[in-house]
């Protein structure tokens, strides 16, 4: 089955489902909605940075929520108001990095091969842990040794996975899954590709106490999954590895693709042999 153009099926982003509260006549955000986000973040840095501190001097089983409040200098409502827990507090910047990735995917160039927009996208996250190494480097060991807090960290990288292979999955038909077209089982195993080169140089940049350039690292790593991965999606490989025309049929349904210089002969052939195929397998 073949690729399906970006705008047919955007990416079904958790924004989308929000209210549009704040938002201008024209769909962009006012000047008080980016205050308020700006605001929001900052007290979450703040209390995460609390929490950070707590953790290393008290030992994360210790430390309790109204003492991170109390470091804060806030009450423990407004703790509450941010996170749900105290492990949730050390991640402080996931969900407005989650938020960038999928702005990322949602304005992606129509030309752009989807695996390069995740890739893109993806990047959003490295940048986060980039932002202050320091920070991101006693995270790392602080997860290394509270199982609870790496249980918290893996839930999130999950969320990426997801949204990486939503995305990849809604450029293909549908009804791909029931024809045996292996291009929906690619999407799913290339999202989980990306995530897993990201996670690998992550590592390997925070083990080395967050020395050298990290992003040009993430780039060979996505090289090396374009190469692996990105010529397998059907609407990417060159013209002559491509048929000129395919059909499937599905009961009363028959949906063809075609190349815009297809020849009307071999249109009609994969119609027909659709068509005969269905009859056999009804």
């Amino acid at each position: 089955m073949q690729y399906v153009p970006p705008m047919a099926q955007p990416v079904k982003s958790a924004r989308n489902q929000q209210s549009t509260a704040g938002k201008t006549p024209d769909g962009g955000e006012s000047a008080s909605s980016r205050r308020a986000a700006a605001q929001r973040l900052t007290m979450r840095r703040k209390l995460a940075a609390a929490a950070m501190d707590l953790f290393a001097a008290k030992g994360y089983e210790a430390t309790t929520v109204d003492e991170i409040a109390a470091r804060a200098g806030v009450a423990r409502r407004t703790f509450f108001r941010h996170f749900r827990s105290k492990e949730e507090a050390i991640f402080p910047d996931h969900d407005d990095t989650l938020v960038r990735a999928e702005a990322v995917l949602e304005v992606a160039p129509a030309h752009e091969h989807p695996l390069d927009t995740v890739c893109r996208g993806i990047k959003e996250v490295m940048r986060m842990y980039a932002a202050d190494p320091a920070v991101s480097v006693a995270r790392y060991r602080l997860t290394r040794e509270v199982p609870t807090l790496r249980e918290a960290e893996i839930a999130s990288v999950a969320r990426y996975e997801r949204l990486f292979t939503r995305y990849l999955l809604g450029h293909f038909d549908e009804t791909a899954h029931r024809h045996g077209n292996d291009d929906p089982l690619l999407a799913e195993v290339a999202a989980s590709a990306v995530v897993t080169a990201h996670n690998h140089v992550l590592r390997r940049w925070l083990r080395s106490e967050g020395q050298g350039d990290v992003e040009t690292q993430l780039d060979h790593a996505f090289a090396i999954v374009r190469k692996t991965f990105g010529t397998g999606f059907g609407a990417y490989r060159p013209a002559a590895e491509r048929p000129a025309a395919i059909a499937t049929a599905d009961n009363e349904v028959l949906v063809a693709v075609a190349r815009t210089d297809a020849p009307l002969a071999d249109v009609m052939r994969a119609i027909e042999r659709a068509i005969q195929q269905d009859s056999t397998s009804s």
